[in-house]
């Protein structure tokens, strides 16, 4: 089968590669269907990434189950699903307890399209794809719901839901900031959209880029070129912006007792922090890698009943054949590689 590579900075290969197969009863192979780029995709391809080349890229993507396992019982070929891009087996205490992005069941960091244990799992620009626990990791699309509308739901979808859901669910009807831009900066926009879409009445959106900030406003967000040292204040804040004078915006601009979520990658230490200001608000500040699992089936259901539509933070649909070519102009905000079911 093939699979793209990535051999380099802003080099990408179509390889040949050993068919998966079904690794235990438990597994299943897909067949991606819809693969989004991920905002981490651009610094990838660009090479400012800690991930040393070759691997195989891809790690959003809606599937179609081809074969499964003899233990599985609720997923029969032919059937559309979501997968997460972290390997996750569902029984282990951290699964339990929904941190499936630190499963203790699979080596640290085990992850599709980038990551120390990539080899062993590939990517989702391939042609074949084993999931190894097939129950407890795919979710099943919704009636209703277009594979590329929602491929972003095995990530940066789930990413800009836990950044929002769960603070607005403690204070609902809160204000929100987001401060956009990391890479592409999708995840900015999906949290502008869910916000909305879980009933924030009020949702600020700073960003430099003009095109991002179209969009937001297109979501029903307030925009903001500019970035002053303070806003708000407002009781949830994001960072999303991976820009060291955002993340300090954004936790200046965080309401006592409020919560700062960073979604943001930061290679290298962040020696600006507010600390005093954030000791004496008493505000909660979060960061680190989603859970992506947990998330998924609340985004899928938000989008199939109509609530939010990730399809507007899309800038490019392009086929399975110019994907290459699509992902080395590195201009999109969110691009989507498409292909029809029973293609090679």
């Amino acid at each position: 089968m093939q699979q793209l590579t990535y051999a380099g900075p802003d080099a990408l290969e179509w390889r040949e590669a050993p068919e998966p197969r079904l690794s235990s009863d438990r597994a299943a192979l897909v067949r991606p269907l819809a693969v989004a780029t991920c905002d981490l995709d651009a610094l990838i391809i660009a090479g400012s990434s800690p991930f040393t080349a070759p691997f195989p890229l891809g790690h959003e993507c809606v599937a179609e189950v081809l074969d499964v396992g003899d233990a599985v019982s609720s997923l029969e070929p032919g059937r559309l699903v979501s997968v997460p891009f972290q390997i996750s087996c569902g029984e282990c205490a951290p699964c339990r307890r929904g941190r499936t992005g630190n499963c203790a069941g699979v080596p640290f960091m085990s992850t599709y399209g980038f990551g120390p244990a990539v080899e062993k799992w590939g990517g989702f620009l391939s042609d074949l794809v084993c999931v190894p626990y097939a129950e407890h990791m795919l979710v099943p699309l919704p009636g209703g719901l277009e594979p590329e509308a929602v491929a972003s739901a095995s990530d940066n979808l789930s990413d800009a839901w836990r950044a929002v859901a769960p603070a607005l669910a403690e204070e609902p009807g809160a204000s929100v900031l987001v401060v956009g831009g990391a890479g592409p900066g999708s995840i900015g926009l999906y949290a502008v959209a869910l916000a909305l879409a879980l009933g924030s009445p009020s949702v600020l959106y700073v960003d430099g880029d003009e095109r991002r900030r179209q969009i937001a406003a297109a979501l029903g967000a307030d925009v903001l070129a500019g970035a002053p040292k303070r806003l708000g204040p407002f009781p949830i804040t994001v960072d999303a912006g991976a820009d060291p004078d955002g993340l300090a915006l954004a936790l200046r601009s965080t309401s006592p007792d409020g919560t700062c979520t960073s979604t943001a990658i930061y290679f290298g230490e962040q020696p600006s922090l507010p600390l005093l200001e954030m000791y004496t608000k008493g505000i909660t500040f979060k960061t680190g890698r989603v859970h992506a699992r947990e998330a998924m089936p609340q985004v899928l259901e938000l989008a199939a009943a109509g609530r939010v539509h990730p399809e507007l933070v899309t800038s490019g649909v392009v086929g399975w054949a110019e994907a290459r070519e699509a992902l080395l102009e590195r201009d999109w905000t969110k691009l989507v590689i498409a292909r029809g079911r029973g293609q090679g």
